[in-house]
Formats: structure tokens, C-alpha cells, sequence
């Protein structure tokens, strides 16, 4: 079990300065993510690969992954926030594409 934890810390240690620029510089991601939550989040789903792959993984392809998953992350629920005449202007647009 401590094997665990550590290989938590060590990911941890390595998404938190990466989570914590990339919302610093995206407002989105400033309204509507919480930090800390985002990072637990990202622990936990990285924790799933080996240390071995995860080592494997530069920081910059780190970033990169985890950006992609701020950003659905982000604007996951939009659509939850329109009123109804949005709702009904998105979706008459959306048909007649």
C-alpha cells in the first residue's frame, strides 16, 4: 500500500504544476474548473497506467493530454447553462446545418 501512495504523491507532484499553469493562463478554465478537484481527478485517472508508463510520457505530451481534458472538462454542461429561447435558438440552428 505505501507503493501506492507514493506513486500518488509522485503524480501528483508532477499534474499540479501543469494543472495550475494551464488554468492560470485560460479563463475558461478559470470560471469553470476548480483546481484542486481537477487535480484529483487527473491523479486518479493517471494512477490507472504503470509507473513505467507514465514515466514514459514527456511533459510536454503530459500537458498536452491534460489540456485536452480541461477543455471537455470545461465545456462539459455548457449547453445546461442556456435558457430555454437559447436552447431553442442552438437547436434550430443545429438543424438546419
Amino acid at each position: 500500500m505505501p507503493e501506492v501512495a507514493n506513486y500518488h504523491q509522485e503524480l501528483s507532484n508532477r499534474i499540479s504544476p501543469i494543472v495550475e499553469k494551464l488554468i492560470k493562463g485560460n479563463s475558461l478554465y478559470q470560471v469553470k474548473l476548480n483546481q484542486q478537484v481537477m487535480i484529483e481527478m487527473l491523479v486518479e485517472l493517471f494512477g490507472q497506467l504503470s509507473q513505467q508508463e507514465m514515466r514514459a510520457i514527456t511533459d510536454h505530451e503530459l500537458t498536452r493530454r491534460i489540456d485536452k481534458i480541461l477543455v471537455l472538462e470545461a465545456v462539459s454542461g455548457t449547453l445546461n447553462d442556456l435558457t430555454p429561447e437559447q436552447i431553442k435558438m442552438y437547436d434550430e440552428a443545429v438543424k438546419r446545418k
